[in-house]
């Protein structure tokens, strides 16, 4: 009897698995791919949007060009998971049956019940989100003068924020938009808990392009007109954008998986299998196992890539009976975009050279990055067409 494997996601996570599932199960199972937006987004150069909306027909890929014809696609939202009957329940009524399935649908915005931020608030999780940002600051930029420009607030310095940043900057400059840019982080530093250096780096670059960072006291509290910082800043703004952090997808808390009780982003062992063994999880929608006593794998786009590789392989191994095979990040470097240009730490290839640094090097790093990941679900083509955006 052939078995039925379902993925729920195309992000990096998602449809990454997707891929690896197809290269190895060659006829094996049926496969199903079950996603709410029809496309999967290059998320990590979602930021260029908001600079330039044209650049969204460069990272975004219908789902029906990166599958094989064999595998189904079914377009919907998730809203809860029988494990015991091993039934995927979607909104629109309908469900979707399974042998295996393969949690990938990524994680949501957190606002850690901050008043009103949720409510006020734009987020950068996908193409509508990132078309929405380029509206709300264009729109603001229309309304506004040189004596008084538009105010936009970014929270969160970690890498969304710092490079959603460097966005509305060269928007800002392309048009010569009458915008200030506040970048406001609750911790001491932008790129909170990494090395100094790079922190020293990506300061000199945000203020090189006029953003005003504010570090060193949370955001408290959010209204209609204004951000509340600590227990004496107010900041009117016109555009707020929120960058800072992450929990798992709503519909996760009712899957009976062991998993966190606050994120609901499920536990999974560094073989990605979860508490059911025929249930599998990875990326943001997971806490992965590794090596270190209580270390999950960092939620990130270059984690998700790794993992999903493997991930397909278990599941293939799974039906076959075979023994799992663990899997443990490797950090390949970090890369961070302000603008039109780069930093790069500790990257593969050059640790031994430059542990980090900026330039030509840097922006020809960061652009092949991503035109790689483009390659893989869409071809040289597409990566090329890419490469001078990123």
């Amino acid at each position: 009897m052939t078995e039925d494997v379902v993925v729920l996601g195309s992000g990096y996570a998602g449809t990454g698995t997707i891929l690896s599932l197809e290269e190895r199960l060659d006829g094996e199972a049926d496969l199903t791919w079950v996603s709410d937006v029809d496309h999967h987004l290059v998320l990590h150069e979602a930021h260029r949007i908001i600079r330039d909306p044209s650049i969204r027909d460069r990272i975004r890929f219908p789902v029906s060009e990166i599958k094989s014809p064999g595998t189904r696609f079914v377009q919907g939202s998730v809203e809860d998971v029988d494990v015991e009957g091993r039934t995927v329940h979607l909104a629109d009524g309908s469900t979707v049956e399974y042998d295996y399935l393969v949690v990938g649908f990524g994680s949501r915005t957190a606002f850690f019940g901050i008043e009103g931020l949720e409510e006020h608030s734009l987020t950068l999780k996908g193409l509508d989100d990132a078309m929405g940002v380029h509206d709300a600051v264009k729109d603001a930029a229309k309304e506004a003068t040189r004596d008084d420009p538009a105010q936009v607030v970014v929270g969160g310095a970690g890498l969304s924020g710092i490079q959603s940043s460097g966005e509305i900057a060269a928007f800002r400059d392309r048009h010569r938009a009458p915008i200030d840019i506040h970048l406001v982080e609750g911790l001491d530093n932008v790129f909170p808990n990494n090395d100094p250096v790079v922190q020293a780096k990506l300061r000199k670059l945000l203020e090189a392009r006029d953003v005003n960072i504010m570090t060193g006291e949370f955001i408290g509290e959010v209204d209609e007109e204004t951000v509340y910082i600590g227990e004496e800043t107010e900041l009117d703004y016109d555009v707020l954008l929120w960058t800072g952090g992450i929990t798992g997808q709503e519909p996760a808390s009712k899957f009976e998986v062991e998993q966190d009780e606050r994120s609901h982003r499920i536990d999974s062992a560094s073989t990605f299998r979860t508490s059911d063994e025929r249930v599998f999880a990875l990326g943001d929608a997971a806490l992965v196992e590794q090596e270190q006593d209580d270390a999950v794998a960092p939620p990130t786009a270059q984690a998700a890539w790794q993992a999903a590789e493997i991930a397909g392989e278990n599941v293939a191994r799974a039906i076959r009976g075979q023994p799992m095979r663990e899997w443990i990040h490797e950090d390949k470097g970090t890369l961070i975009s302000v603008g039109d240009e780069a930093v790069a730490h500790d990257v593969v290839g050059f640790r031994n050279v430059m542990e980090t640094f900026g330039g030509p090097v840097a922006e020809a790093l960061k652009k092949g990055v991503a035109a790689r990941w483009i390659k893989t679900v869409a071809g040289p083509v597409a990566a090329a067409r890419a490469y001078p955006d990123m």
